[in-house]
């Protein structure tokens, strides 16, 4: 998925945005302190919205969490496993697990937002309180500055920034969503969640029949996706309580996601970039007990909408592969089944999650992968923890696209993802071991890990050792093992604004994969990358 990205100062307007934020209002703020006071709030923020936006970024500059209401329900339930982490500095409070509202620890309108507390005087942010809706979001922008020269795409297989020594618009995101209070015991609740994407990162969230033309038409630098868009039900009388969401949705396997603030760095491990990303269908979440945890859905396939199950489209050249005169659009979207489990212990130190995600016959598609992994965090003591990941996907059938015979079918026309129905960013096909064979099972490996020391509450450095193994070279377009070694740092100027800086080296095995474009015809020729990166994420 290549193409290049734009050269606006972004790095530079957004840090003088951040900067403004926090000092304009200064002056004008009352003396009151709602850390020490809370009742003293609403005086310190004053009435009209602008105000109130740039007060309570003022308000919280410097501090590791939202003023606390003395009176405020509990957000945890009574003997459940204890909250690991808090945010800042780490991007989650609970060990992530994807697929549902975290149970036993949600309370509505819990998202300590900017945009909400500017509004919360005006009707329509009354209304949105009152019936517990949020509407929130974040600006992203990033830089790199890599030893690759090929523009655009030089970086790749590296994701998210591909195009080396560039900065870009990553992600401006906006969420209007409804947590259910998944904390109480006595009723039925329910959530839901529309979100917005636009910027570079718009690639990676991208489902083959979902305002895909931007990418796989016109190969768009910046663009729009809706990655998440789901209404979900909480049961609280079904053992230790039943989540059942609906929609589209992130897969539930990862430590790491899309959306930019879900992730300890700037940059996305291998192991994460060629994984899967969201899921449409029906996935539901139960607490067997508070400490065990299933997770069960059925999806159609990964990336793959509803409405092109089983879609048919004229073949325009027959051939061995694809013998008939129509053939699937996707051939990978079909009825995928998931089936994950997460036990934690009481302490909250240690969760093991074991998953199986977007299973069916494997068919080659637009990404029908076979994800089977396992996520395991333990956290040592206040300062130290670590995340670890490791897993096996493969999809089967995926031509040899170094088969001469298979060449020549592709250039006809004659596959779902050939050029005349994907013009750019097709699914790659399989650089088989057995160069005489049409098609293989094109299996990758991943494994990685998140190392990470915080030594205080708006500072966590993080070290990320990778291994990611691509067999027949389908995920990556290059048949070799990589590993990459990268160290970053993560600080909060507030729980609204946040700097991740990072330096990272990646190395390919036995084949030069890195300095290259697919998209333009060009083979890498390099087997290292140095890059050093980060980003700036501005939360209203």
């Amino acid at each position: 998925m290549f193409g290049y990205s734009p050269r606006a100062p972004l790095w530079a307007a957004a840090l003088t945005i951040a900067g403004g934020l926090a000092g304009n209002h200064a002056s004008a703020a009352p003396a009151c302190d709602p850390y020490k006071d809370y009742t003293c709030l609403d005086t310190y923020l004053g009435d009209d919205v602008l105000t109130r936006f740039e007060r309570y970024y003022e308000l919280e500059w410097g501090q590791s969490g939202a003023p606390s209401d003395p009176n405020a329900a509990s957000s945890h339930r009574e003997g459940w496993p204890t909250t690991p982490q808090t945010t800042p500095p780490m991007p989650f409070t609970e060990w992530p697990y994807g697929g549902a509202t975290s149970l036993g620890v949600t309370l509505p309108g819990s998202v300590d937002s900017p945009l909400m507390v500017a509004l919360a005087h005006t009707g329509p942010g009354s209304w949105l309180a009152d019936n517990h809706f949020q509407l929130y979001g974040w600006v992203d922008a990033g830089v790199n500055v890599s030893s690759n020269t090929t523009r655009p795409g030089g970086n790749a297989p590296i994701a998210y920034s591909y195009t080396p020594n560039t900065a870009q618009l990553d992600q401006f995101v906006l969420y209007l969503d409804r947590f259910p209070d998944t904390v109480q015991t006595d009723h039925i609740d329910w959530g839901m969640r529309v979100s917005a994407i636009y910027g570079e990162n718009y690639r990676y969230t991208t489902a083959y029949g979902i305002a895909s033309n931007q990418l796989l038409k016109d190969n768009s630098v910046n663009g729009y996706d809706f990655p998440m868009v789901y209404g979900e039900v909480y049961i609280p009388f079904v053992a230790e309580g039943l989540n059942i969401r609906a929609g589209r949705y992130i897969s539930v396997p990862d430590i790491e996601a899309q959306l930019a603030p879900n992730n300890y760095m700037y940059s996305h491990s291998l192991t994460y970039s060629f994984d899967n990303y969201t899921n449409e269908g029906v996935v539901a979440t139960l607490a067997v007990t508070k400490n065990f945890f299933l997770q069960a859905g059925i999806e159609t396939g990964t990336e793959a909408p509803p409405w092109h199950m089983y879609k048919q489209v004229n073949n325009p050249a027959p051939n061995v592969l694809y013998p008939n005169s129509t053939f699937y659009k996707d051939p990978g979207d079909k009825p995928a089944f998931t089936l994950c489990a997460r036990l934690t212990w009481n302490d909250g130190n240690d969760s093991i999650n074991p998953c199986a995600n977007g299973i069916n016959d494997g068919t080659w598609g637009y990404n029908n992968l076979q994800w089977y992994g396992t996520t395991y965090y333990h956290k040592f003591n206040d300062h130290w923890h670590i995340s670890y990941e490791i897993y096996e996907e493969f999809q089967n059938n995926v031509p040899n696209g170094a088969n001469p015979q298979v060449q020549a079918i592709v250039a006809a026309g004659g596959t779902p993802f050939s050029s005349r129905f994907i013009a750019y960013n097709a699914p790659n096909m399989a650089n088989c071991h057995n160069p005489n064979a049409l098609t293989c099972r094109a299996t990758a490996i991943g494994t990685t890990a998140y190392i990470n020391y915080s030594p205080n509450p708006l500072d966590n450095f993080s070290f990320r050792p990778e291994y990611y193994d691509d067999q027949e070279g389908q995920r990556s377009g290059t048949r070799t093992g990589y590993y990459e070694f990268s160290a970053g740092w993560q600080h909060w100027f507030s729980p609204q604004i946040e700097i991740r800086p990072e330096l990272g080296y990646y190395r390919s095995i036995s084949a030069n994969a890195f300095n290259g474009n697919s998209n333009a015809g060009i083979p890498g020729d390099r087997n290292y990358t140095v890059i050093g990166q980060g980003d700036l994420i501005v939360h209203f």
